[in-house]
Order: structure tokens, then sequence, then C-alpha cells
């Protein structure tokens, strides 16, 4: 019997969360009547991103983090090896279509939704209005290495961040606000789902783990919600 008050939709199932899963990023088939967990929106500054990630200033001097492939058992792996897969680049484009944000990595060969602007049943990708908000279904974090962002088009964008480990809930996601005149360098193990345009269409440099493993969080079926921000 399930402790009194407790919501199960506010418990992940840890079986199907820990199996393997391909998830068909432009068509996630999200289920009807989900609630909305909001996410605090906070200004980027080097001390709200501390154990994040970072400012960047200079893509060009932006080292990424690669992380040495963990040992099986007690044997260490070789000091020499582990970490020698580099890293890939490309554009990642972040685009409104009405009340759907798409978003295109080129570093991986990934196309996603990234998030909508209303209920995901009524979404509607014909008109041109602004979002009002962001409705987040979906976050992945790399235990492989880091991952740069920066912006080739100089407009406000905004990011949701949580801290690593796999124990996280809806409410531990923040939603930090740039400017649009640096890039974020993400650390290994961070959660985030992309970068998010506030309009439009907006180009990044994207600089990320060669290997690319993902570690995913589907909020909607998960906990039965979508996270939200407003723009």
């Amino acid at each position: 019997m399930a402790a009194a008050g407790l919501d199960k939709r506010a418990v992940p199932n840890a079986s199907a969360a820990s199996a393997p899963r391909a998830f068909d990023y432009l068509n996630p088939e999200l289920p009807a009547g989900l609630s909305r967990v909001p996410m605090p929106v906070i200004d980027a500054s080097p001390e709200t991103l501390e154990g994040f990630g970072r400012l960047v200033d200079d893509r060009t001097r932006c080292a990424v983090e690669i992380v040495r492939w963990p040992a099986q058992g007690w044997r260490a792996v070789d000091a020499d090896t582990g970490d020698q897969g580099g890293t890939t680049e490309g554009v990642f484009v972040s685009e409104w279509q009405g009340d759907i944000l798409l978003g295109r990595n080129d570093a991986v060969g990934g196309e996603y939704i990234l998030a909508y602007a209303t209920e995901p049943a009524r979404a509607d990708r014909t008109h041109r209005r602004d979002p009002g908000c962001i409705l987040l279904w979906h976050a992945n974090y790399h235990p492989d290495g880091g991952q740069l962002f920066f912006p080739l088009d100089a407009s406000p964008y905004v990011v949701p961040l949580a801290l690593p480990g796999d124990d996280v809930r809806p409410e531990d996601f923040v939603c930090f606000r740039f400017d649009g005149r640096q890039g974020l360098y993400i650390h290994p193990n961070v959660w985030h789902e992309g970068v998010f345009a506030r309009r439009g269409t907006q180009r990044f440099f994207d600089k990320q783990g060669a290997v690319h493993a993902r570690v995913s969080i589907d909020f909607a079926r998960e906990f039965g919600c979508l996270l939200e921000a407003a723009l």
C-alpha cells in the first residue's frame, strides 16, 4: 500500500528509468494532463553558475574536460588511456516554430524538440508570436565530457541546468538567463538540454566530448510533469 499522501507521479519508476532507451526526440508523444513544476529564473554569473559551469568570453580558449573511462573493478585504468576520444564541434541551432522550440546539433547529428510554449497537444507551429514561457519535457547529461555553447548570434538565451546526480528531481532545476554576450561551458555530468533561444532562431558554436554518451530524464513519464520557466 502506498504511504498516505504520497503522489505516485512524483516517484520515478526506477526500473524503467534505468533501462536503456532510444528517445524519439522529434515525436515525444507526451501524455496529456501533465502538471507543471516552475523553475526559478536567475541571471547567469560566475557566482550563480558555481558547480554547474562557467561563463566564456573567448570560445577558442575554452578547454573541454574529457572524463577518463571508469574502471570496471579494483584495477585502475592506465593513466595514459581511457580519455583519448577527444572532442567534436559544430553549430547548434535553436529555433522557435510557433509554440515548438526545435534544436539541431550538427556536432553529433542530432535533432530534437527541446521545449514547448504551451500544452504540447495544443502546440501550433504556424504562428509567429513570441513565446512567453518554456515547457521542458526532457533533460540529459554527458558522463564522458563537458560541453561549450557560444552564441554566434548575440541575442539573449536561457539554459535550464541541475547539479550532477541520478536522483535529480524536477524541483532541482534552475533556468539561467544569459544576455548573449558570453557563452556557457557546462561541466561533465551536469543536467541540461541544449540552449534555448528566447525568440526566433539563434545559432551557437558547440564543442563537446566526441563519445557523446547521454543519460536522460523524461519528466513527463517519470514524474508526470513539465518544467516551466517564464521568458
